[in-house]
Parts: structure tokens; sequence; C-alpha cells
């Protein structure tokens, strides 16, 4: 076995090991209660496609993917700014409960 089918192997086992865990992030987001857990679910899942399009780059040795990943940190990080922005004032009031705007 030479260096590069061992690099092969190692990606490999390293995607795959992503997959399964970005699949317990979908669980836990989609049976948890709870606005905060689901928001933190959804924010490693996008860590996790992340560090899954920078392994990519290196097994396929394509550099514009790199760029590819930085462009989707950014939107993943102002989705989850927009969404604690909207989601969570919302949900910290509550059903019955008026916002008092003085």
């Amino acid at each position: 076995m030479n260096i590069s089918t061992a690099y092969t192997y190692l990606y490999s086992a390293a995607l795959v090991y992503l997959a399964i865990l970005m699949a317990v992030m979908l669980m836990r987001a989609i049976c948890v209660p709870g606005v905060a857990n689901r928001l933190i679910a959804t924010n490693m899942i996008g860590t996790m496609v992340n560090a899954a399009i920078l392994i990519l780059s290196s097994m396929l040795k394509e550099s514009w993917l790199i760029d590819v990943a930085l462009i989707y940190t950014m939107i993943s990080f102002v989705t989850v700014l927009i969404l604690t922005r909207v989601i969570i004032p919302a949900h910290a009031i509550g059903p019955g409960k008026e916002e008092n705007h003085e």
C-alpha cells in the first residue's frame, strides 16, 4: 500500500464518519424539544458539511472547493444569526403573552 491509497482510505473513513454524525444531528434536530437545541443541531450539521467539503477538496485536489467552503461558512453563519434573531425572541414571548412596546 502506498501513501496515496492510505490517504484515500483516511479521507473516505472521515467522510463516512461525518455522514454518520450528520445523521445523528438530524435526528437530534427532529426529535429533541426546544428551539435552542434544534438551532445548535442545525449549526453542527452546517459545520460538518463544511468539513466534508474541505475533506473532498483535499481528496480530489481541487482548490476551488475551498472557496465553496468559505462561502458556505459565511452563509451558515448569517443563517444562524438570522434564526437566533427571529425565532428565539418569538419563543421567549410565548403563546398568550403579549410583548410590551413602550
